[in-house]
Order: C-alpha cells, then sequence, then structure tokens
C-alpha cells in the first residue's frame, strides 16, 4: 500500500495504528466527559463509542491532527445532545418519588451529590458547565465547541449554575467552601 491516505476504511487502512494510538491515550477522557454529560458510565461508553467511531470515519479527511481533543470533544457533545434531542419525551417519567442511585465505586458524597444534581439541568446548560468547569475550557473555546456565541455560553453557564445552586439547596454553600480549599475543583 502506498504511504499516503486513501479514503479507504477498515482492516489494514493506513491511519490505523495513528488511530489505535489516539483512542488508548484518550478514550477514556472522552468517556470521563461523557459520563458528565449524561450521569451514566454505560451510556457515557455507548456515546463514547459512537463518537470514536464517527471520529474513525472522519480520520482520512483530517489534516489537523493537532486539533484532535477538540474536535474528539465535539462530536461526544454533539452525540449526547443529538441522541438527547430524538428521545428524550420517551425516557422522561415523572414520578413523586426520587430514584435510588447507586453510588460509584471511589465517589465521595458530594461527588454523587453534584452529578446528580448536574443531572437534572438542561442538557445545553449542562453541556457548557461541563465544558467550561470540568474541561476547563474558556468561554469562547466553549463557544466553539457548541457553534454558539460567546454571548450564549455566558447565559446558558448562568443559567445552569443558578438551576445547579437551586438543585444543590443547603449543600450548595458546604461544595463552596470545600471547593476553595481543594485544588481549584
Amino acid at each position: 500500500m502506498s504511504s499516503s491516505r486513501s479514503s479507504k476504511t477498515g482492516t489494514g487502512s493506513p491511519w490505523d495504528g495513528e488511530f489505535a494510538r489516539y483512542f488508548d491515550e484518550r478514550a477514556h477522557t472522552l468517556r470521563a466527559t461523557a459520563y458528565l454529560l449524561c450521569g451514566d458510565w454505560h451510556h457515557a461508553e455507548d456515546i463514547t463509542q459512537a463518537a470514536l467511531l464517527k471520529l474513525y470515519l472522519a480520520w482520512p479527511r483530517l489534516s489537523r491532527h493537532d486539533a484532535l481533543d477538540a474536535y474528539a470533544r465535539k462530536i461526544v457533545l454533539r452525540t449526547f445532545l443529538s441522541e438527547h434531542r430524538r428521545v428524550w419525551r420517551k425516557r422522561e417519567k415523572l414520578t413523586d418519588a426520587l430514584p435510588e442511585i447507586p453510588g460509584e465505586e471511589g465517589s465521595t458524597e458530594q461527588e454523587m451529590l453534584v452529578r446528580h444534581a448536574l443531572s437534572g439541568i438542561a442538557p445545553k446548560q449542562r453541556a457548557v458547565l461541563v465544558l467550561r468547569y470540568f474541561e476547563d475550557l474558556s468561554v469562547e473555546e466553549t463557544a466553539a465547541t457548541l457553534g454558539c456565541s460567546t454571548g450564549n455560553v455566558k447565559s446558558q453557564s448562568a443559567r445552569g449554575l443558578a438551576t445547579l445552586r437551586k438543585r444543590l439547596g443547603p449543600h450548595f454553600s458546604e461544595l463552596a467552601l470545600s471547593g476553595a480549599h481543594d485544588d481549584g475543583r
């Protein structure tokens, strides 16, 4: 096979090794981002797999491999938002009682509390909060990832934080104080 890229994908593609290295290095981080977006490890795995498949299929057309992380993160985000738009009405079931939320192994009570509160925020606001405060992207980088204006990011962030504060209720001040003593998280 020649060393130039062709449009063929699959076993024996010239870029398989390159993609496999990227997958090994970044799949865990992409899965963590997907988890923060959806709140379920199994669903996060599905989102990550779908996103990595899309990335693999686009790999031969990508000319800038220095921007892969931002592109992969955008694919994860769009996969989550697209899936959420299609089936949210089918998944939502209103009840009077809160569901039992199993604890994640190694998670602190505070982390579980924040994840639960985050799960009740609108998808676009949740995406902004995850990108801004968990992925540490700037307002401009978040806007570029979401394909919206910086003003939209700021308003979605303000609304999302207000909803998060409301959902956390009396726990918010405890988390804010403990976060001030951590490494900024």
